[in-house]
């Protein structure tokens, strides 16, 4: 069986595009800026790295782009001291071909795992039979052992049974799944299974929402891959070693100021996330269409509160 990646506080970091030289220009990868970002993350406590992800724009970036952005993070940490830094690389295609290839190059680069998007254009009459004979024909061949990644906003709704996460669960390069969506039942069936094959040492749930981080790891969950700790990644980090210590009463206190500050991840998603990079930590970065960059100052106006609030524990962290 595949070990999972290690339990904590995953970033699902946004990918850095430059900005291009005419309005016709596509935004080029902005690697620099991007491992700058890594080794922030890495050394504020964040345990890994999912990159290429729904948040990394993966659909508008490249095979040949996949290569040169995954490469140069790997590269980076290596030079800083982080070797072996767990990296886990997204995939959202629908082909069973496309996803081998995206997970043989994200290989090749340096990453140890791979997050694979459930596909979601057969919506109407995609069946749990076919999602199951569908990620089953991926971790047959694929290179890097997998999590199911559960995302029904960005899969056409599609939702994925706990029976079929328990099918799942047995196959050998099959180690855990990223649930991003607000069904705590979902989160439960899995994080708390008594089945062997559901142990935490051999398939780990990981919740995609913060605000969601205290329940979760109540039941059993491994951690979460967050949007927020990509600009306060030490607050996050510091709510996930409260609740692993039993510190419920400061947990839930640090958790009502996170599930408020998440508010701008899930309201504006890639964008609010870098929105909050630039505004925050400094980092600027283009969008590529059709997303557009930024948030007029009125709608930043709204998130001001809670972001002064998130910085004063970031600050105090340090």
């Amino acid at each position: 069986m595949a070990a999972p990646p290690p339990p904590g506080i995953y970033v699902p970091v946004p990918t850095f595009f430059s900005k291009p030289e005419s309005e016709e220009g596509i935004p080029e990868l902005d690697v620099a800026t991007q491992t700058k970002h890594a080794l922030h993350l890495a050394s504020s406590g964040i345990r890994g790295l999912v990159l290429l992800g729904s948040t990394g724009e993966a659909i508008a970036v490249t095979n040949s782009e996949r290569k040169t952005l995954l490469s140069h993070v790997r590269q980076g940490m290596d030079k800083a001291g982080q070797k072996d830094y767990p990296i886990i690389a997204g995939t959202a295609t629908q082909g069973i071909e496309d996803t081998i290839t995206q997970l043989q190059i994200s290989k090749d680069a340096g990453a140890q795992w791979g997050l694979v998007l459930a596909p979601g254009f057969f919506a109407t009459c995609i069946t749990q039979e076919g999602l199951k004979n569908w990620y089953t024909a991926i971790a047959n061949r694929s290179p890097l052992p997998i999590l199911i990644y559960h995302y029904p906003a960005v899969s056409n709704s599609i939702v994925l049974s706990a029976s079929t996460f328990t099918a799942l669960s047995s196959h050998p390069n099959i180690c855990g799944a990223k649930l991003s969506h607000g069904d705590l039942s979902l989160h439960t069936q899995l994080a708390a299974s008594p089945l062997p094959s559901m142990a935490h040492d051999k398939f780990a749930t990981f919740t995609g929402l913060g605000q969601q981080l205290l329940p979760v790891l109540t039941v059993g969950g491994a951690g979460a891959i967050d949007g927020l700790a990509a600009f306060f990644p030490k607050t996050v980090v510091r709510l996930y070693e409260l609740i692993k210590k039993g510190d419920v009463a400061e947990a839930r206190e640090l958790q009502e100021i996170v599930a408020r500050g998440e508010g701008l991840v899930v309201g504006h998603g890639v964008v609010g996330v870098k929105e909050g990079v630039r505004r925050v930590l400094g980092w600027d970065s283009e969008c590529r269409l059709p997303l557009v960059k930024g948030l007029r100052e009125e709608q930043w106006d709204e998130w001001k509160g809670v972001v002064g609030e998130l910085e004063k524990v970031e600050k105090g962290l340090s």
